[in-house]
């Protein structure tokens, strides 16, 4: 097939719906021994449509018993809008990403759910940015400066990043390319430690209020995005605070799961309108053809498990929206995480993980 065969239009085009498209890879990049960036496009004529900073899940068969669901930020931007890409890292106890470097090739397909998440600047504008990031956490950063680049490039941004060595500092080469076009681009690079062989001359040891005010005098004044591993953000968090800065304006996007809440949890939160505690109800699952009971403080996931019926799932908070499923009939109190969108809630979709049900329901699963 050549390059001309897939030409098409922009306006002969529709969105991807991740409810009938799968993606399919299109190249596999190697940007460190530990990191890759996989490239997708649609199995269909299709473009993207996401805000930049957002994430996927993506359905990898890892076992033919059951795939494994993981979730990652997107590092492509919206501005350009046939291919989405997801750089990831491949840590010493990965499962799924570990499958991805060591099967997902061009040519093959994956289900894919998303994209969604609020850790955008779309979402939480501001004046002028200051990016925070550290390893695999530049992704979402990536995905707003190269939108910026695209679309705003008089933006004031001013982005830090760290890492353990030179060698390990993610897109290094395209931001100081970026920072040609974004007058107001100013970047940051940290490093714990150094060879004389690296050949570098920039900060050493780790971020703190020293090492930002060289980097970002006017830090105090800016809008905050940090992404990293949990300890690096909250050192940043701690920092912050320290320094007298207005948290309002601190955002930050974590890429370990969320935890799933007990029962007891969610039965606190379900609230006024619950069902009575005493209330048994029953789940039908119309696909699986499966009924189950479910008990106080239950939440639909976890009586489809119970069931035998298979939904997939990722955070298990409320977030990825991974385990959306449509409602058939009855009512459910949902407390979710911002990973599911009020038009779906419209039509009827709800996310498994943290829905309980107030009586008998029907799940399309």
């Amino acid at each position: 097939m050549t390059a001309a065969s897939h030409f098409r239009h922009f306006d002969e085009l529709q969105p991807w719906n991740d409810r009938q498209h799968l993606l399919e890879c299109t190249a596999v990049t190697a940007e460190t021994a530990e990191v890759m960036t996989f490239t997708f496009r649609s199995d269909r004529d299709n473009w993207f449509r996401y805000l930049p900073g957002q994430f996927v899940t993506l359905e990898l068969p890892v076992s033919e018993d059951e795939p494994v669901m993981r979730t990652y930020t997107l590092s492509s931007t919206p501005s350009r809008p046939f291919s989405v890409a997801v750089t990831v890292k491949a840590q010493a106890n990965s499962i799924g990403t570990r499958w991805m470097f060591d099967n997902l090739t061009p040519g093959m397909t994956l289900k894919a759910f998303g994209p969604l998440g609020d850790f955008s600047f779309v979402r939480h504008p501001g004046e002028r940015y200051l990016f925070i990031s550290a390893g695999s956490g530049i992704t979402p950063m990536m995905s707003m400066t190269r939108w910026m680049a695209d679309c705003a490039p008089q933006a004031d941004v001013a982005f830090v990043t760290c890492a353990r060595k030179p060698k390990d500092l993610l897109f290094r080469a395209e931001l100081e390319c970026l920072s040609a076009q974004m007058p107001q681009l100013s970047l940051g690079f940290i490093v714990e430690g150094h060879g004389p062989r690296d050949g570098w001359h920039g900060l050493t040891g780790r971020i703190d209020a020293a090492r930002l005010a060289l980097l970002a005098p006017d830090f105090r004044d800016r809008t905050v995005f940090c992404c990293g591993p949990e300890p690096f953000m909250r050192g940043v968090r701690d920092m912050l605070k320290v320094c007298g800065f207005d948290m309002e304006r601190y955002h930050e996007e974590s890429f370990q799961p969320a935890a799933a809440p007990a029962a007891e949890e969610l039965a606190v939160r379900a609230g006024p309108g619950e069902a009575d505690a005493d209330t048994v109800s029953t789940v039908s699952f119309t696909m699986a053809g499966k009924e189950a009971t479910c008990p106080p403080g239950q939440t639909i996931l976890q009586t489809a498990r119970s069931a035998g019926v298979r939904i997939g799932a990722a955070c298990e908070g409320g977030l990825c929206g991974t385990c959306r499923v449509r409602k058939v009939s009855g009512e459910v109190e949902m407390n979710h995480n911002g990973g599911i969108l009020d038009d779906e809630i419209a039509e009827g979709y709800i996310l498994a993980c943290c829905s309980q049900p107030l009586g008998d329901v029907s799940i399309e699963a």
